[in-house]
């Protein structure tokens, strides 16, 4: 049975304006891990770690960059700083690479690069998608296809089974596919529809986890027991976003969902 943890960006205006106050609230709802994002200009990896360690939360996982000259230091320091082997690329935002096979496998060569820098220290290297992942095709072969098969093998996969059901994919099967490699899921919910506005990060609002029309039990069910991590995100809430967080933890615990 998949840990809980809850993505930081989920509460990034909250944090640029009290980030004591902000962790403090997410570790007063229950949540005990979390996953980072990026902090507010000016502040290193060493005082974000403490922040959070002030505020009694432990670190699931850390999005990074994909730097091109100081990749290697970046992921050492990140895991260092938070004490985390699970390192992802954020994947934001969809890079033009992706329009074509050549450009695509460029990418695939960078992942792996990062793939080959974690292995060396002890850590394992994850892709988090979008919905172009699941809408472009590149000679026949959506982009997730080519990179299940193009991938170092050692590279985990963060299903944001949301941005999965926009692109007009069905979450449960893409589970299936992915199979023993999905390692985490982020779970959202809203109305999961397309929105002319996605290309300049303006979603529609989303809403606490049982209230929208994704279904996570059955997706859940077609993992196969394969995630070791459920992670909690809106980018953009209907209501106040420490309600939603609220709701999404006690509707997730009273589905017993997490152990």
């Amino acid at each position: 049975m998949p840990q809980l943890s809850v993505q930081l960006y989920t509460i990034r205006e909250e944090i640029s304006k009290n980030p004591t106050k902000a962790l403090q609230q997410l570790r007063e709802i229950g949540y005990e891990w979390v996953e980072t994002a990026f902090w507010p200009e000016g502040i290193t990896l060493a005082e974000g770690g403490k922040w959070l360690k002030d505020a009694g939360l432990k670190v699931s996982s850390a999005h990074i960059e994909l730097t091109t000259d100081n990749l290697e230091k970046l992921m050492v320091e990140t895991a260092a700083a938070y004490n985390c082997k699970y390192l992802i690329w954020h994947g934001w935002p969809e890079d033009t690479l992706y329009q074509s096979l050549d450009g695509t496998k460029s990418l695939i060569a960078r992942y792996n690069q990062a793939a080959e820098i974690a292995e060396r220290h002890g850590l394992y290297f994850g892709l988090h998608n979008h919905w172009w992942e699941y809408m472009i095709k590149n000679e026949g072969q959506y982009i997730y296809e080519i990179l299940l098969n193009e991938l170092n093998p050692s590279i985990f996969f963060e299903m944001d089974a949301y941005w999965v059901k926009v692109a007009g994919q069905d979450p449960e099967k893409i589970a299936k596919k992915i199979g023993e490699r999905l390692k985490f899921i982020h779970v959202k919910d809203g109305p999961a529809k397309w929105n002319d506005q996605l290309a300049v990060d303006n979603p529609d609002p989303m809403t606490a986890v049982g209230k929208g029309t994704m279904d996570y039990s059955k997706i859940l069910k077609a993992a196969n027991g394969h995630p070791a991590w459920l992670v909690v995100e809106m980018d953009k809430t209907a209501d106040e976003v420490f309600k939603a967080l609220k709701e999404s933890f006690d509707y997730i615990m009273k589905n017993q969902w997490v152990s």
